[in-house]
């Protein structure tokens, strides 16, 4: 707590008008006693300085790369970071897929190449789907060869994407809404004023988890496209990843975030005044990969129990 010369003056003149002989409110003679009131009061100022119970401790860093974005378990164990390389709203033809071997080795700098902005990336049935602006690209995971290019009509801001229920999503963060792939066609599967500035995507089971920047919210969406709020207040959050006892979700200007089963959030890392960014968090086989836009960077970390 903050006192202010104010506050310190009203309280010497509260205690010189306390007459000697009486006690003040919750003393006793034999001592001090707790009111309700204050119980509450330090329950609640005990929770609200809790330490998060997890914590994050580095593996390896890799650098080299150019606004890297997002990230996708390429099938032989390996990691595909996209670079989008110019301006993350430009056709410029400046980006490409990088691939990572699981100790942060390079294994490819251009595995897959000839895109405008690659951001979120999936794998599903042997096919790399990437989110590119307005379109979305197959690309061979094995080679990095391009298969095809889907332009979506509509897309304004394709960012983060997501397998669930046999179908790829992909978010559209300029759109407010979810798109849906199946096979060659694409359409709307949610548009809703809840999704403005939509980013993160992650299938889990009967539930889509879904988080958003302009609010910081992470929701839980059903089949039926039914919304449940499980946290919120993490402005520009990006990256999603589900880990014992609750959720990470990154902030891209330099935050990751632990959200308990409850909705609780605890600030694990905060990286703003380093000018590290922390885009797609993404996590792999327990190992956590998050591509740093800036400095151009992708880290991997594990999640380890806050010691008690």
């Amino acid at each position: 707590m903050r006192l202010t010369l104010t506050s310190l003056l009203a309280g010497t003149l509260l205690a010189a008008c306390t007459p000697a002989n009486e006690p003040e409110a919750g003393d006793t003679e034999a001592g001090t006693v707790t009111t309700d009131t204050d119980a509450q009061a330090q329950e609640q100022a005990s929770e609200e300085t809790a330490p998060p119970p997890v914590s994050l401790t580095e593996k390896w860093k890799a650098s080299g790369f150019n606004a890297p974005e997002g990230v996708a378990a390429a099938p032989d164990g390996a990691y595909f970071i996209s670079n989008v390389g110019g301006d993350g709203s430009e056709k410029d033809g400046s980006g490409w897929i990088s691939k990572v071997s699981p100790d942060g080795d390079v294994l490819a700098a251009e595995f897959a190449t000839g895109m405008d902005a690659p951001k979120g990336m999936v794998v599903d049935r042997s096919i790399l789907y990437v989110a590119d602006i307005d379109r979305v690209h197959m690309v061979d995971p094995a080679d990095g060869t391009l298969l095809n290019t889907m332009e979506i009509d509509g897309a304004q801001g394709l960012n983060d994407m997501t397998t669930w229920n046999a179908s790829v999503l992909v978010s559209d963060s300029s759109g407010g809404r979810i798109w849906q792939i199946n096979g060659d066609e694409a359409s709307v599967w949610l548009e809703d004023d809840r999704l403005k500035g939509v980013n993160g995507l992650l299938g889990d089971g009967d539930r889509l988890l879904v988080a958003t920047m302009s609010s910081g919210t992470l929701y839980e969406v059903t089949e039926a496209q039914e919304f449940s709020e499980i946290a919120t207040g993490m402005e520009n959050a990006d990256g999603i990843g589900l880990t014992d006892g609750g959720y990470l979700v990154s902030a891209w200007p330099g935050q990751v975030w632990f959200v308990s089963e409850d909705g609780e959030t605890h600030e694990l890392l905060n990286t703003q005044e380093e000018g590290i960014l922390q885009n797609d968090l993404t996590i792999i086989d327990g190992t956590v990969i998050v591509p740093n836009w800036l400095p151009g960077t992708v880290t991997a970390w594990s999640v380890e129990a806050a010691e008690e």
